[in-house]
């Protein structure tokens, strides 16, 4: 928010507190159902446990579920806003609720508070919720919601229009109706535009549009949503083996999909999960020590090289200056391939064959490699006044370089094909193994040009 919104949403909050705390269910509710319903998740989130208990004394379980759709699903306090609501009640707010924004909560509760929820539930609600919840994490099944509208093929677009009217409360949206045959299976659709501009009388049949693009319902989230991007879909029809149509998944949904996958690499990337930023010190330490105590022992076998050429260094002390600018330029160049690599393999349609990848790195690392072998060889030589010292550097660098590239390129690609998530190639761990990389590199070729700059 801009400064100025921030202070009339910040008055806004203070003014929604008081009549909270007053007591005054009128006007708090007059006031609170003013707001959008991100709005009122956004205030309800502000709340601490005996004021969430007093809203939820003065809403309805309808404008609870409202704006509870509203509300990150990976929220750490949803179980928490459960638990303290009554039974009933926080039932009834799930069965409020979007199907797939409710499945994503109970995902969240242990099998017992998942039972008794969906026990007090409507017998189709809990049906609809009991059936999503069985499919993977991560899948189109996980992600769609079965709220649709769907009419049958050899109906006229009057009777469409009324089966729309009747349904569309209760659907995620309704731009799209779905066409299906008598055996179930999705044959077609329809945009709210060609039922509201065409007669009447026409046969659904007669202008639904036939190539539908639809996602299979174990396909990958990311591949889903990579399927909406490429179309601009609102939405996209997810059906089973037999293409019988099973639900949709809505553009809302990719979007927080794509948030959670930007921040799962980013994670990757960074070896630490970034999406918990409110978590105490004690947790986030935790969470972080395993990769630093990896890497840790990662970074002893570079020291162990360093020592392991210890005599070479007191021959030459100049080379101890060079140590840390070859490695931090190996280990960037690294990160960068890395980065690179886990992005490419993000977009299938894109990925190259695994060789021509590696190829593309090679060439690449050779490149940036020279350029900034040259440079540092130009550096170095008019520096110290050797250019047999600069090159011996501008060599180790360029080699080091295109090693790095070639690792940040060859590991998530690896990793991908074991099955692992590419994304835990982390930043840090190409780093540290591009530091023992260079290391090797740098004082295998000093080795041989020793003589030449001897007491530098």
């Amino acid at each position: 928010m801009a400064d100025t919104e921030s202070q009339i949403w910040l008055v806004q909050t203070r003014r929604l507190k008081r009549l909270l705390a007053a007591e005054d269910p009128t006007a708090f509710r007059t006031a609170f159902l003013e707001l959008h319903h991100w709005e009122q998740a956004q205030f309800f989130l502000s709340l601490n446990r005996s004021e969430r208990l007093a809203l939820y004394r003065i809403l309805t379980a309808n404008e609870v579920g409202n704006f509870f759709d509203d509300i990150d699903d990976d929220n750490q306090q949803m179980p928490e806003f459960l638990a303290e609501m009554k039974s009933d009640f926080a039932a009834k707010v799930l069965t409020e609720m979007y199907t797939d924004n409710a499945v994503d909560i109970l995902e969240h509760l242990d099998k017992p508070a998942i039972n008794r929820l969906l026990t007090q539930m409507p017998r189709q609600s809990a049906l609809n919720m009991r059936s999503l919840l069985h499919y993977d994490d991560q899948t189109a099944g996980a992600i769609m919601t079965t709220e649709f509208i769907a009419i049958a093929a050899n109906q006229t677009l009057a009777s469409a229009m009324y089966a729309l009217r009747e349904k569309a409360a209760d659907a995620e949206l309704i731009y799209y109706v779905y066409v299906m045959d008598t055996e179930n299976r999705l044959v077609g659709i329809i945009s709210l535009r060609d039922l509201i501009v065409n007669n009447q009388e026409t046969m659904v049949y007669e202008i639904m549009n036939e190539r539908v693009i639809s996602v299979q319902v174990t396909d990958d989230q990311e591949s889903v949503a990579q399927t909406i991007r490429d179309y601009g879909f609102f939405a996209v029809p997810v059906t089973d083996d037999s293409n019988r149509l099973l639900g949709i998944i809505t553009v809302d949904d990719i979007i927080d999909v794509i948030d959670d996958e930007a921040a799962s690499d980013y994670s990757g990337l960074a070896g630490v999960d970034v999406e918990d930023t409110t978590e105490n010190p004690v947790k986030a330490a935790v969470k972080r020590l395993p990769w630093l105590i990896t890497l840790l022992f990662l970074g002893m076998s570079t020291a162990s090289l360093i020592n392991h050429y210890e005599s070479l260094v007191s021959e030459a002390s100049v080379l101890a200056v060079f140590i840390s600018l070859i490695t931090g330029t190996a280990g960037n160049a690294g990160t960068q391939s890395l980065a690179v690599a886990v992005r490419r393999l993000a977009f299938p349609e894109q990925e190259r064959t695994f060789l021509r990848s590696l190829l593309t790195e090679l060439i690449t690392g050779l490149l940036t490699g020279i350029v900034t072998g040259l440079t540092i060889t130009l550096v170095v030589g008019f520096w110290k006044h050797s250019f047999t010292l600069g090159f011996v550097i501008g060599l180790a660098m360029c080699c080091a370089i295109i090693v790095a590239n070639l690792a940040g390129s060859f590991i998530p690609g690896l990793m991908a094909r074991l099955g692992f998530d590419p994304a835990v190639a982390s930043g840090p761990f190409i780093s540290t193994l591009s530091d023992l990389t260079s290391v090797l590199i740098y004082f295998s070729i000093a080795q041989y040009f020793i003589t030449s700059f001897v007491g530098q």
